[in-house]
């Protein structure tokens, strides 16, 4: 039970964090502006599947992918690829990633980049766009729908993107009543951990046209990027294969179909 037992430990913290919400709010919205993940994916895909290329260290179901990875010199790889954001997992208990591979990362490029984490709280929330995050995830699993109403309200006003993950139809309602124009279709089970290789092509033809649509994991190589493409992606995220390829930015131009 992959996911209950990283929920539990993420809304454990936020049980303990006694830090003052409003003043967290100012904080983040005194921030400069934010480089506009949704937009950068909106014009990259107007010509070829965008590409969201992700720092990951390791992962609960594969264990170590690049234990030793500098942030910023992957981050500068990813870039010379062709990638149109990056995603940077700040999990450090089940991932091995920090606010610090985040912020190199940023500093590195100018591309925008996702908070990949497990948002719990409206803390969480601005810890996004104070840590210097454009986007914030929001999975629809992991959340009661007053949650996620509430955490993308307040990234609204924070002027912080919001990618909404889904996993099936029920969920990708969730994500269109909230007002979601920019939303992820997970192939990976957070339950188990397994990858369904054709969840997203399923998937696909049911979201809406004017909605940024991203396929997550399970994205082993261009072959797998031109198939969802055809579908009617704008996106994929994909962490693993780059990671763990010998080159790097070779292996985000392959994905760029």
């Amino acid at each position: 039970m992959y996911l209950d037992e990283i929920l539990a430990q993420h809304r454990e913290l936020a049980g303990r964090d006694e830090r003052n919400l409003n003043s967290l709010i100012n904080d983040a919205a005194a921030l400069p502006r934010a480089r506009g993940f949704e937009s950068q994916l909106r014009r990259e895909s107007a010509t070829k599947l965008a590409v969201i290329a992700e720092i990951k260290r390791r992962s609960p179901s594969r264990g170590a992918l690049n234990p030793d990875l500098v942030a910023s010199d992957v981050a500068t790889q990813y870039s010379l690829g062709g990638a149109s954001c990056l995603s940077v997992l700040t999990d450090e208990h089940f991932f091995g990633g920090s606010v610090t591979d985040l912020q190199s990362a940023r500093t590195a490029i100018d591309l925008p980049v996702l908070r990949k984490d497990f948002t719990v709280s409206l803390n969480d929330v601005c810890d996004a766009r104070l840590m210097g995050a454009d986007c914030v995830l929001l999975i629809v699993a992991a959340l009661s729908l007053h949650e996620i109403t509430e955490f993308k309200k307040l990234a609204d006003e924070l002027s912080l993107d919001v990618l909404v993950e889904v996993h099936d139809e029920p969920e990708l309602e969730i994500a269109l009543k909230i007002g979601a124009t920019l939303i992820g279709v997970n192939q990976r089970d957070l339950v188990t951990f397994e990858v369904d290789h054709d969840r997203a092509v399923r998937m696909a033809g049911k979201i809406p046209s004017n909605v940024v649509s991203v396929a997550e994991s399970g994205v082993r190589g261009r072959s797998d990027a031109q198939n969802l493409r055809n579908a009617g992606y704008n996106a994929v995220l994909v962490g693993e294969s780059l990671v763990t390829a010998k080159n790097i930015a070779t292996a985000v131009g392959d994905l760029r179909v």
